[in-house]
């Protein structure tokens, strides 16, 4: 009998060092804080572009087809921002603004529908899907994206990218001006990207290493209107 529990545990031991070193060698490690491989267009935060129509506003997160014009004042609107952001801070006060032009809005559900956003747009650059782009994004930031495809295209480059997780998604700016509300999120994930010749040779990133990519996107909206939409109107160097 001892000797029969001994064999047994040997083998699961086995398998389970066999286990850990085939995730290692799929996933690869940790380097650090890397630059991000899919940001074609850097600029400040700033106003939507002028003339676009509010059915252009197509950066659907959730709780914004709860999302209308207020018609009387919010109530109490610190409780619904607890925990995204510090009292007193530029940030809780943005958010009130937001609430006091349109009580319906959820700052929690706003984070959440901006990192569906965020790996969406990442990984439809990555592929060169033109279309789910245009669908997601500002025309300004879109030309950006357009641009940087057509380039690694000319270059018969292809990119991948895999997500092993988002671990940070955090309101960092909110700005209101004649109701037009902006608001920046910091991301922080874990990505495998890589960029390949047309030989398949990997001439950027590497295609087993995970790392740490820092951006910072801001997506905007016009408060009280009836398009429950946001865009992605910027993008800007994450630290």
């Amino acid at each position: 009998m001892q000797d029969s529990f001994d064999v047994t545990t040997i083998i699961f031991l086995a398998l389970a060092v066999f286990v850990i070193w085939r995730l290692r060698s799929v996933l690869g490690q940790k380097t650090g804080a890397e630059r991000s491989p899919f940001r074609p267009v850097e600029r400040n935060r700033t106003e939507p572009p002028a003339g676009r129509s509010e059915s252009d506003n197509v950066v659907r997160l959730p709780g914004a087809d709860r999302a209308q014009a207020a018609t009387a004042p919010a109530a109490a609107p610190a409780r619904d921002w607890r925990g995204i952001a510090e009292p007193g801070s530029p940030v809780a006060s943005g958010l009130e603004q937001v609430l006091q032009l349109e009580s319906g809005f959820d700052p929690r559900g706003f984070v959440e529908g901006a990192k569906q956003a965020y790996e969406a747009i990442v990984l439809a650059f990555n592929k060169g899907d033109r279309k789910t782009l245009r669908s997601l994004l500002s025309r300004e930031v879109a030309e950006g994206f357009e641009r940087a495809i057509s380039e690694r295209e000319q270059r018969k480059e292809t990119s991948e990218t895999t997500f092993v997780s988002i671990d940070k998604a955090e309101i960092v700016a909110v700005d209101v001006k004649n109701r037009v509300a902006q608001i920046t999120v910091r991301f922080l994930s874990n990505l495998i990207t890589a960029t390949r010749d047309a030989d398949g040779k990997v001439v950027d990133g590497s295609a087993e290493t995970v790392v740490e990519v820092p951006d910072v996107w801001t997506f905007a909206r016009t408060l009280g209107s009836r398009d429950p939409n946001w865009q992605l109107v910027a993008t800007e160097a994450g630290s």
